[in-house]
């Protein structure tokens, strides 16, 4: 279902806003990852595919450049691959259907949504290894995670249960739970840790949390339906929002268009059409966490 886009690239604020099917991340080196589910590996800017496990899907990259961690949806897996060589030099079993992977911005965790098992697997990067899975007071379905700048919180995204699970990443505890839209799918926190912006692709709107009152304080109605990601622009003005479409019918059922949010109104400021069926979206230029 990731596949029946071309990418789409623009230079922004100092980086390149990536469009398309799949999920991006990109290496401080400049070296340019993408999830291919239906072939099962990750393209590497211009070089040969890495074979990875059944339908990757998430992909993220130690803020040092070294490993990049990739989430295999139908093998409950996680391939990790050395970006020097380019090779999967660890297979990390986690729970069902992993989605969605996150790093910690200090490198040492990798926490990854399991959304068949309700389950967050908090894997420890030094050693490759799962040391905690959380399942108490996860909301069913979890599918986007995303970690504040100062690596306090985990913010996990429950598709089925319409929520956010807070969970405070000292103690691997969910902390709170906030009630989002319908049918929640990415969530992006702004570079100063203040507000999270939640897609929820059920109601065609995107949530906006306060991070510090863990409370939802606007409601962002769109023009398109189905919105599926977001991405936060480097300086934090603004946050960009893939309007791909029901997720179980993309490509058939995808948009075009990309919802751009003024982050200081928390209004759209302008819709901007793109391929068909928009779903991952990222700035490459940026940490990517």
């Amino acid at each position: 279902m990731w596949a029946g886009s071309a990418v789409l690239t623009m230079l922004l604020f100092g980086a390149t806003l990536v469009v398309g099917p799949q999920a991006y991340a990109a290496a401080p080196s400049g070296t340019f990852y993408v999830a291919n589910a239906a072939s099962n590996n990750v393209s590497v800017s211009s070089m040969s595919p890495v074979p990875v496990g059944a339908e990757p899907i998430g992909v993220a990259i130690l803020p040092n450049g070294n490993d990049t961690y990739v989430t295999n949806s139908n093998s409950d897996t996680v391939s990790v691959i050395d970006t020097s060589i380019n090779t999967v030099v660890a297979t990390v079993p986690v729970g069902n259907n992993p989605y969605w992977v996150a790093i910690t911005p200090n490198g040492a965790y990798a926490y990854v949504t399991n959304y068949s098992s309700n389950s967050v697997s908090v894997i420890r990067t030094a050693t490759n290894t799962v040391v905690k899975t959380v399942t108490k007071k996860i909301g069913r379905g979890p599918l986007g995670v995303a970690i504040t700048p100062d690596g306090s919180s985990a913010y996990v995204v429950n598709f089925l249960s319409n929520s956010v699970s807070i969970l405070r990443t000292a103690t691997n505890r969910v902390v709170k739970t906030v009630r989002v839209g319908l049918e929640p799918i990415g969530v992006a926190i702004t570079p100063n840790g203040k507000t999270a912006y939640v897609a929820n692709n059920g109601s065609q709107n995107v949530s906006v949390i306060n991070t510090a009152k863990r409370r939802v304080i606007a409601t962002v109605s769109l023009l398109y339906p189905g919105p599926i990601w977001v991405a936060i622009t480097p300086n934090g003005s603004d946050a960009y929002v893939t309007n791909g479409g029901d997720l179980e019918y993309l490509p058939e059922g995808g948009g075009h268009e990309l919802s751009v949010i003024d982050t200081a109104t928390n209004a759209v400021a302008e819709y901007v059409g793109v391929g068909g069926a928009p779903n991952g979206v990222a700035f490459v230029g940026t940490p990517v966490y």
